[in-house]
């Protein structure tokens, strides 16, 4: 069920409990419900009404109808847009006002910043920021203080701003977007962990669909193809990978995304007529395309926690990664995977060649790999943890507790 802001009605979860309390879930693009499904799915299974806010979009509508939740079609734009962004703002201020949610949890910059601002005039009683990463990392001059001051604001608006991972609890600590104790890390981190049983090693078919030769060694991406991905770096790097060892092919499981880090026309052009360089476009189910890897690499500027690399991990197959926030705790440096600096494409060459010439490392890391997830990332797990947590803080919210929320979630 889709609920247009302005309606005069007020929709329930078709699923869940309907009288639980209200928890109500913000992102930017409807792009990005696609890896809410499990979180989504997990909250109403514990008992709370869950609702969506987001851009409106095919995405939006497929995980209502997937799910079986209440949605809010709220306009949001990525960049910055002053005059929209002050109609979304009210928008999503008249949205909150009507349903009354117990716990708001808004993530991504711009829902982060206007969902957090509406939400604390509404004085809902629990507010999260979600930190999924920190897009500034990768930008400079007015538009990082910009972005910077405005992670502030939402981070200041929220009771806790809980961190995707270890390192970007750091980095946010050092750029002082909010108190260290108002930063708080689930268990290892991962907003979603990985589904072990659907992301598992197996036979696959891809390869031969493809038309991929079975004795030649895949390098594989997932995601979005974009500049701060590293997918320049990752092109120039296979380069030299398939000069050392030509029947090497490159897949690239993703889209060209029309952001502000957008590939160029001319590197578009290069990848798409590369002979050894095959380019999925958006792929639903990136499952069977994992088992036709042998390793994968993300060679990333910036991240809040990969699912990527987790989802790699899962199918039995080393990772190669950057140093870079969040894509640092994803890999056990030479247990699971290899750790290189951003932004060095002879040190991805070097990385892939590596494990091309030693299968038995290449096989070590990756049985270490879905071993490490299964301990660590199990989806149950993690958000089994994040539905406790969320539970506490509901818990002090209704009985009013005068402890600040912060506190009660350093004692969890």
């Amino acid at each position: 069920m889709q609920f247009r802001e302005g309606s005069t009605s007020v929709p329930g979860s078709t699923a869940g409990s309907e009288s639980g309390p209200l928890i109500m879930v913000g992102v930017t693009c409807a792009e990005t419900c696609l890896v809410l499904k499990a979180r989504l799915h997990a909250l109403r299974s514990a008992g709370f009404r869950v609702m969506l806010i987001a851009s409106p979009g095919p995405f939006l509508d497929w995980i209502a109808n997937k799910e079986g939740i209440a949605t809010v079609a709220i306009p949001m734009r990525r960049e910055i847009a002053p005059l929209r962004d002050l109609v979304s703002l009210w928008r999503i201020f008249r949205a909150l006002r009507r349903l009354q949610p117990d716990l708001t949890e808004f993530s991504t910059p711009k829902a982060g910043l206007l969902g957090n601002l509406a939400a604390k005039w509404c004085r809902v009683p629990a507010r999260i920021y979600m930190l999924r990463g920190l897009r500034l990392e990768t930008l400079t001059g007015l538009r990082r203080r910009i972005l910077l001051a405005a992670e502030r604001i939402a981070a200041g608006c929220a009771h806790l701003v809980v961190c995707n991972s270890e390192s970007l609890r750091v980095q946010a600590t050092a750029l002082q977007i909010a108190d260290e104790s108002k930063l708080h890390l689930i268990g290892s981190g991962s907003s979603n962990g990985v589904d072990v049983d659907r992301f598992s090693p197996g036979p696959e078919e891809v390869r031969e669909r493809l038309g991929i030769p079975q004795h030649a060694p895949v390098i594989g991406f997932v995601g979005r193809l974009t500049r701060d991905k590293g997918v320049p770096e990752l092109i120039d790097a296979f380069d030299q990978v398939v000069a050392a060892a030509p029947p090497a092919r490159l897949l690239l499981v993703g889209w060209f995304d029309e952001s502000d880090d957008s590939l160029s026309e001319e590197l578009r052009a290069r990848i798409d007529h590369h002979p050894s360089i095959i380019r999925t476009g958006f792929v639903a189910d990136t499952a069977p395309y994992y088992r036709a890897m042998d390793m994968m690499v993300l060679p990333t500027w910036r991240e809040g926690f990969p699912n990527v690399v987790l989802e790699a991990a899962a199918t039995g197959i080393p990772v190669i990664t950057t140093l870079s926030t969040g894509s640092r705790d994803a890999v056990l440096a030479e247990i699971t995977g290899i750790l290189i600096p951003a932004g060095y494409p002879q040190a991805i060459a070097e990385a892939v060649l590596r494990l091309i010439r030693h299968p038995g490392v290449r096989h070590r890391m990756g049985t270490a790999a879905r071993a490490w997830v299964i301990d660590e990332f199990v989806n149950g797990r993690v958000l089994g943890l994040t539905v406790d947590f969320y539970g506490k803080l509901l818990e002090a919210a209704a009985a009013e507790d005068t402890t600040p929320l912060a506190t009660v979630a350093a004692g969890d």
